[in-house]
């Protein structure tokens, strides 16, 4: 029961950062491989000021919310006039970037060693010191997020971030500030990744550079892709899929080492069947032809 439960929380987790990622991929089509930066930001915040400065778990959230805010305000002004691939790769500096400095900042970040001791949170009296308690509290994350993206994507900004989708120039000859609208979306989307990473960081304690790396940006864009970019719950669908499909492989009784290889083999494999057979994903709209 408590694995059911340990996989409920960080399919929530990740449902959180696919969720917000899908603002960016799916409905503005901007393929970004940089969001465990901002996951990150969410863990590192979190663990900083909790462990150092003893702050309690809504201030650090606060606080993680507005530097990853205004870190993504500060580096979407040059990459967001980018196009194409040289937006993606952009990202992918931005990615390497993040990860070298919770790597090697080490009076900070405690580098390789990691930042281990972070309290559960309490939140004005609330304790969540059970896994129950963390389903709860993970899913109630996961909700603020599927709830602000679905009410942005269903306003008139959502339209005008599709129509970008399509043709960013044609949106700019109507009269509206294309770069204004992907700026709005890169700091929200940054936000709520920022959320997912502090619960990450309260549930489990301790947290290291290696849970921040360009495999984890990688993944969580899998799982928007494979479950459907630009849809209602495609995001969700995806993350529990990737989540829950290679742990079937603990059950089989591999060894470790080729268990690790053989998941990575089925994520691939994944993408590649649904990009040749369902382009559009699980429950998608928007084909990435």
């Amino acid at each position: 029961m408590d694995y059911i439960l340990h996989l409920c929380i960080l399919a929530l987790i990740y449902s959180t950062l696919a969720t917000s990622l899908d603002l960016l991929v799916g409905h503005t089509g901007l393929i970004s491989i940089a969001h465990a930066a901002f996951y990150g930001i969410g863990a590192y915040a979190t663990a900083l000021l909790s462990v150092r400065y003893g702050l309690s778990f809504p201030l650090c959230v606060l606080a993680s919310v507005f530097v990853s805010t205004s870190l993504s305000l500060l580096i979407s002004l040059p990459t967001l006039r980018l196009r194409g691939d040289h937006f993606v790769l952009g990202t992918f500096a931005l990615q390497v970037i993040a990860h070298d400095v919770f790597n090697n900042w080490i009076d900070i970040t405690k580098g390789p060693l990691g930042i281990p001791g972070i309290p559960i949170p309490d939140i004005f009296g609330w304790r969540v010191n059970s896994q129950i308690q963390f389903v709860l509290l993970a899913s109630i994350f996961a909700g603020i997020a599927f709830s602000l993206v679905t009410l942005l994507t269903s306003a008139p900004f959502g339209r005008v971030l599709h129509a970008i989708r399509e043709d960013d120039l044609f949106v700019s000859s109507t009269g509206h500030n294309a770069l204004w609208f992907k700026v709005c979306a890169s700091a929200v989307s940054a936000s709520l990744a920022s959320l997912a990473g502090a619960i990450y960081a309260s549930y489990i304690t301790y947290i290291d550079p290696t849970s921040f790396t360009v495999t984890q940006s990688i993944l969580v864009l899998a799982m928007v892709i494979i479950g459907g970019a630009g849809s209602r719950y495609g995001p969700i669908v995806g993350a529990v899929v990737l989540l829950t499909l290679p742990e079937g492989l603990r059950f089989v009784g591999l060894n470790d080492n080729i268990a690790a290889h053989l998941r990575e083999v089925i994520y691939g494999g994944t993408i590649v069947f649904l990009m040749m057979f369902r382009p559009q994903g699980i429950a998608g709209r928007y084909r990435f032809d």
